[in-house]
């Protein structure tokens, strides 16, 4: 029975689902995009929201405790320099978790999750001939 039994298995061994969740969350915060399925970003999300509430505490424990989880040094500087300040004044809420529907090979419910307030990339996009004449 799975009575008390927080989070989700994700038909993989602890050791297994441990390190999923650490690739992930350093993706996630290296490009603050990622495409997965659903059941991956909703575990996502609560990891990703605990690390970043560890940067805004900013001091040297939290910096350890971070690099103990996210496997990158340079996503750890990124997460204690821009992604702090940019999360500094919200009390929570860091992600967003969009549905994109069902993938092609197997039909698994796909999700785009994200954080908050990314900055768009502008789409160069092909100039018409009437704008420059």
């Amino acid at each position: 029975m799975r009575h008390r039994k927080a989070g989700r298995q994700l038909s993989r061994t602890k050791e297994h689902r441990i390190s999923l969740m650490r690739n992930l969350v350093t993706s996630l915060l290296d490009h603050e995009r990622l495409e997965t399925t659903s059941a991956k970003a909703k575990e996502l999300r609560q990891l990703a929201e605990k690390i970043i509430t560890l940067a805004k505490k900013n001091d040297l424990h939290a910096r350890r405790q971070a690099l103990a989880v996210v496997r990158s040094k340079d996503v750890v500087a990124k997460l204690f320099g821009d992604l702090r300040e940019r999360f500094q004044d919200r009390p929570g809420g860091y992600t967003r978790i969009i549905p994109k529907g069902p993938r092609l090979g197997d039909a698994a419910p796909i999700a785009i999750i994200e954080l908050l307030g990314r900055p768009e990339k502008i789409k160069k996009g092909k100039k018409s001939k009437s704008a420059g004449q």
